[in-house]
């Protein structure tokens, strides 16, 4: 029972249960393991000309710390405010046990323009290692922050940075059933400007990004005859419903290309998948089985499509070809693995796995098929991806509400993301933004 609970969680059943309670969603960070012993780095509060409403510094210096391996120095420790390479003297950062230094201008230019420079500045070798000059509008201010994090990150550990990205999720809003809203929301990797895309009364769930971030696919319960399943510009607000079939329409997924979309429908009885071409609107029908198949994913070459199906007695993980095929089984450790996540790169597979009573996200290395349980909750699930692959987001509780949590792939580092109250569910990582 509680296995087949699990699986229809992905389609219709949890929907009720996760917004018992109500919410407002402001998302704030916070630590919860695995930071220290990282790189000794100064954020230097930037130069200001002008009028300047984000501290750039601030919001950089709390990017890399949140990665758990650079520890940023605390502004009252700084010996002085240098704010360009030629104004740095050595000797205090050296005094610090600082490795690298970070010194930036922010000037604004007119009443929605800025420029933004920075440096990044090996301390021990006395050289510049990069430098970077933007020109965001105001709103874009934050996103420049992002960019010089993931410009850092890039610099000093060779892998690329995910803090200019975007995360989803969905949230609901109100103090009773008259009141309630179910949002998607769409934040900056670290929570903040959170805003919301999709506002409504009826229950919203499966949020996924389109491969260029431009769109949401999503399923909405907004018909009281039948679910469906939308693609929505997140810009324009323009939506198009891609399927509202009689029965389950649920847990869509997009190709690489974002040509289609794999979906769970119930056409012929039983949840099976299928393909949906998002221009044409034709089909075909994936999997034929009298199990349930749901949470489709994508390998990112386009050649697979991991599912979850209790085809052998209780949740496990398949893959089948994207043309169609035969289907190989992916998981055998444990009576319990659903909602599949391939990593970017393609070399992990993010699951929720049972451990016990419990419920925790764990990755198999698809290449030794070893399996590694990431995180310690009792009931985390929906893991998604940074499109770095470093970094997992996922649903948790916390005090007996939901909230989203975050973990690197190998386990090291953990980030809590709550709300102030009330629950949120079903984080969904953007790709990298253009």
């Amino acid at each position: 029972m509680a296995q087949t609970h699990r699986v229809a969680v992905a389609l219709l059943v949890v929907l009720t249960a996760w917004f018992s309670t109500a919410s407002h969603a402001v998302l704030r960070i916070e630590i919860k393991g695995g930071v220290g012993g990282g790189l000794p780095i100064a954020v230097v509060p930037f130069g200001i000309e002008g009028n300047v409403p984000e501290d750039i510094a601030e919001i950089v210096a709390n990017d890399l710390f949140r990665t758990g391996r650079f520890d940023p120095v605390a502004r009252e420790n700084m010996i002085s405010s240098p704010v360009r390479s030629d104004d740095v003297r050595f000797d205090n950062w050296k005094i610090l046990q600082v490795d690298y230094l970070i010194v930036g201008r922010v000037k604004q230019l007119t009443a929605l323009d800025f420029q933004v420079t920075f440096e990044l500045i090996d301390v021990f070798r006395q050289q510049v290692l990069t430098s970077v000059q933007y020109n965001p509008r105001r709103n874009q201010l934050r996103r420049s922050a992002h960019k010089i994090a993931d410009a850092v990150v890039e610099a000093l550990l060779g892998t690329p940075g995910a803090f200019d990205t975007n995360l989803v999720y969905v949230s609901v809003k109100g103090d009773s059933v008259e009141s309630r809203r179910f949002e998607l929301q769409v934040s900056d990797s670290d929570g903040a400007n959170p805003a919301s895309v999709v506002s409504q009364s009826k229950p919203l769930m499966s949020p996924a990004w389109s491969p260029d971030g431009g769109k949401l696919a999503y399923v909405s319960f907004e018909n009281p005859r039948r679910t469906a399943i939308f693609v929505q510009d997140r810009y324009t607000g323009q939506r198009q419903q891609l399927a509202s079939f009689e029965g389950i329409n649920g847990a869509p997924a997009w190709s690489p290309d974002g040509r289609q979309i794999a979906v769970t429908l119930s056409l012929r009885g039983s949840p099976d998948l299928y393909v949906i071409n998002v221009g044409s609107g034709d089909r075909f029908q994936l999997t034929n089985n009298p199990a349930i198949e749901t949470e489709p994913a994508w390998s990112p070459d386009g050649r697979f499509i991991y599912f979850t199906s209790d085809r052998a007695g209780g949740p496990q993980i398949y893959r089948i070809p994207a043309q169609g095929g035969t289907t190989e089984r992916m998981t055998f450790e444990g009576k319990y693995n659903a909602s599949p996540a391939v990593s970017p790169n393609g070399k992990l597979l993010a699951m929720v796995h049972q451990l016990g009573s419990d419920f925790r996200i764990a990755v198999l290395d698809l290449e030794s098929n070893l399996l590694d349980v990431l995180t310690s909750g009792r009931l985390d699930e929906s893991p998604s991806f940074a499109p770095n692959s470093e970094m997992i987001i996922y649903a948790t509780e916390a005090e007996g509400r939901g909230v989203l949590g975050a973990v690197s792939a190998d386990g090291a580092i953990k980030l809590n993301m709550p709300l102030s109250d009330g629950d949120v569910r079903e984080p969904a990582w953007s790709p990298t933004l253009p």
